[in-house]
């Protein structure tokens, strides 16, 4: 965490096939705007969310909320490949 300039974004994206990035939008590892614009991948933001997707009481989304985006995501883009 805080450390920019050790970005994995590299790793998960160079692997040649296309993939689905899902990335909590408080996630000290690494947040969604570190990723490129374009790219053979699919970047979904779980607002508010850390890097278990965890979302603090006072958001104005609720856990369970996080966890829905996290699944439709990842059910929208399995369907995507088929």
């Amino acid at each position: 965490p805080g450390r920019p300039e050790k970005s994995r974004a590299g790793e998960l994206l160079g692997a040649g096939v296309p993939a689905l990035v899902v990335q909590g939008g408080n996630d000290p590892f690494g947040r969604p705007g570190e990723f490129p614009g374009e790219g053979d991948f699919e970047l979904v933001e779980v607002p508010f969310g850390d890097h278990s997707f965890a979302v603090p009481k006072r958001a104005p989304v609720t856990q369970e909320a996080a966890l829905t985006t996290v699944t439709d995501a990842v059910v929208r883009w399995a369907v995507s490949l088929g």
